[in-house]
Order: structure tokens, then C-alpha cells, then sequence
């Protein structure tokens, strides 16, 4: 399978074990890569969900730099979108507290932009998919964030957790999306290359 693939040496740009976790599941030889302290930030003018998207190009350009002729280099980024407020990584207990109050209850999206690279071509996409979570009570939210503290999860959550058991009612579309790689169109994405 994705046997167009074996020209190149692919490189997972990202530091979450969840993305490298995901990734092996398409059974594609990879290997991990990082750079820290690249600028995450973006233009208010970006609509929010078009913000993961433009990181993910963001991070393929500070890579595509150092790119070689047989590398591919895959970049992402996770966001939550509620109520058109974006949600990324919480920085303490408080924030993850505060952001999960804020998903109780209601429909939210999680965005990933993916962005494939190699030295002479780019592609970028954005999935989204919904997600509804059931009410949950401070007792349960702090519960959560004391044990699992996902202080590096978009939004506050990881679904493939605890709360992802006891508070997520439906999703429409990708689970893996909600993980943070959506896995599909990054297959559908592989085979044009």
C-alpha cells in the first residue's frame, strides 16, 4: 500500500505522542522531527476555522527550509472552536477548568490542519469535525483535569480519555480528527504524491 511513498524519507513534524501513536496506524515508515519555539501565532483576520490550517503552513515553513530531495515532512495543528472562540492548550489547572465549563453541554468543533511537504510541492487541508459533550458538573471537570491534567491538549480534553468516556454524546465526523490527526485524508492525501 502507498508504495509511491517509499522514495521518500517521511518526517512527522510533532512533539504529541498521540500524533505519532495515529500516524503508525497507516503502517507508513516515519520518523519524528522537532524544532521548538516556532511562532504559533496568527493574524486576527483568519477565521477561526481556517487557523489551524495556516499554523500547520506556518510550522511546514520553518521545516521546509531544511528540507531534503527524498524528505516529506507532515505538520499539524489541533484547535477547538466554541461558540467561534478558539481554545488551544490550556496553560495551568484553572484554564483547562474554565475551558471545559465552557464545552459542557454543547456542540464544539475541533479543527486539524495538516500541511505535507517535500522540496518542491505542498499540500495543506483542514478536517473538522463536531463534537457534543453532555453537561458535566465542576466535581467531574476537576475530577478530569487533576488526574489527566491535559494541559497539552487543544481545548482541554483528550477524547481517547476518561472524559471522552463519560462526556462526548456524538460526533460528526472524524474520531481521529478529534485526536488529532485525521487519519483518512491524510491516506487520501499520501496516494497523490
Amino acid at each position: 500500500m502507498l508504495d509511491n511513498l517509499k522514495k521518500y524519507n517521511i518526517l512527522l513534524a510533532s512533539k504529541s505522542p498521540r500524533r505519532r501513536e495515529l500516524l503508525q496506524q497507516l503502517r507508513i515508515p516515519f520518523h519524528i522531527i522537532t524544532i521548538g519555539g516556532i511562532d504559533e501565532s496568527y493574524p486576527a483576520t483568519v477565521p477561526p476555522l481556517e487557523v489551524a490550517q495556516y499554523i500547520s503552513n506556518k510550522k511546514a515553513d520553518v521545516y521546509q527550509q531544511r528540507i531534503i530531495d527524498d524528505e516529506m515532512i507532515i505538520t499539524a495543528d489541533t484547535l477547538v472552536i466554541c461558540d467561534d472562540e478558539i481554545m488551544g492548550k490550556p496553560k495551568d489547572a484553572d484554564e483547562a477548568v474554565e475551558m471545559l465549563r465552557k464545552l459542557s453541554g454543547k456542540w464544539h468543533k475541533v479543527a486539524t490542519g495538516v500541511a505535507i511537504t517535500t522540496k518542491d510541492r505542498r499540500t495543506s487541508f483542514t478536517t473538522v469535525s463536531e463534537v457534543k459533550f453532555a453537561p458535566l458538573d465542576d466535581a467531574e471537570i476537576r475530577y478530569y483535569v487533576d488526574n489527566y491534567a491535559p494541559f497539552d491538549k487543544a481545548g482541554a480534553y483528550g477524547i481517547q480519555e476518561w472524559i471522552g468516556c463519560v462526556a462526548v454524546e456524538a460526533i460528526n465526523g472524524s474520531s481521529y480528527n478529534v485526536m488529532g490527526l485525521p487519519l483518512h485524508r491524510i491516506f487520501e492525501e499520501l496516494r497523490l504524491f
